[in-house]
């Protein structure tokens, strides 16, 4: 499980095809101190831009992550290129603080970024996800993009709006993220199991 916080920036530092070809080992170049504080293990969970990823190597500034065909066609990682910049977050451990809200890591959908616009402090940004995803979309909900928890705003039939301030777009992916991007979502949780009571009630 994590939160949604994004600890580190990292950036993509090499790309191999593993097995039959169609799975990719990723590399991804890290600050020292997100793998250090405490050291990170073997097999260890990372949220890489929302994906739940196990680290299968790894050194004092770097970790290897393998994704799978599955993976690689669900997720934004198909994209993934050498210098992509990733979101990261290690998992949440007992008595941390929750600062964001309950995130899986699991990714319901690519969805793509619509538009980028000033308003007053921040920067509304918009984003066009599967009609099929929207309905367990709420406005002051939760939700995760690229790994971090947002608040929605709005939302019509297939986009959803939130608000990114500039400290978030600074030591966030967002930071180097253009209308026409692909992004990882993972809608709340909670409103997954509501939405599922109310299918069966």
């Amino acid at each position: 499980m994590f939160t949604g916080i994004v600890t580190a920036l990292g950036v993509v530092r090499a790309i191999d095809p593993i097995g039959n070809g169609r799975d990719m080992r990723l590399e991804i170049a890290t600050p020292p101190a997100f793998l250090a504080e405490p050291p990170v293990a073997m097999g260890a969970s990372i949220a890489c831009s929302g994906c739940c990823l196990t680290a299968v190597a790894f050194g004092a500034d770097w970790f290897a992550i393998d994704a799978s065909a599955e993976t690689l066609a669900h997720t934004k990682l198909g994209s993934w290129t050498v210098g992509s910049r990733v979101n990261l977050e290690r998992s949440l451990r007992m008595g941390d603080e929750l600062g964001g809200h309950l995130v899986s890591g699991h990714v319901d959908a690519v969805g793509t970024v619509v538009s980028v616009m000033p308003e007053n402090a921040s920067h509304r940004w918009v984003f066009r996800v599967p009609k099929e995803l929207a309905r367990f979309i709420a406005a002051k909900g939760s939700i995760a993009v690229d790994g971090v928890s947002l608040t929605v705003n709005a939302v019509t039939e297939d986009t959803f709006g939130v608000n990114i301030i500039p400290h978030t777009s600074s030591v966030t992916a967002f930071g180097f993220t253009q209308p026409g991007d692909p992004v990882n979502i993972e809608i709340d949780m909670l409103a997954r199991y509501v939405a599922r009571l109310r299918e069966t009630a």
